[in-house]
């Protein structure tokens, strides 16, 4: 899964923390729309 990361972000660490931080709003998104 790394891997996959890095070849998307073409290995930036900006493009690579931008895609960790949106994976995790989504997975918040998700919780809360479960939750309420």
């Amino acid at each position: 899964m790394p891997t996959l990361l890095l070849a998307l972000t073409g290995g930036n660490a900006a493009g690579l923390l931008a895609a960790v931080l949106l994976l995790g709003y989504l997975v918040y998104a998700l919780v809360r729309a479960e939750r309420f």
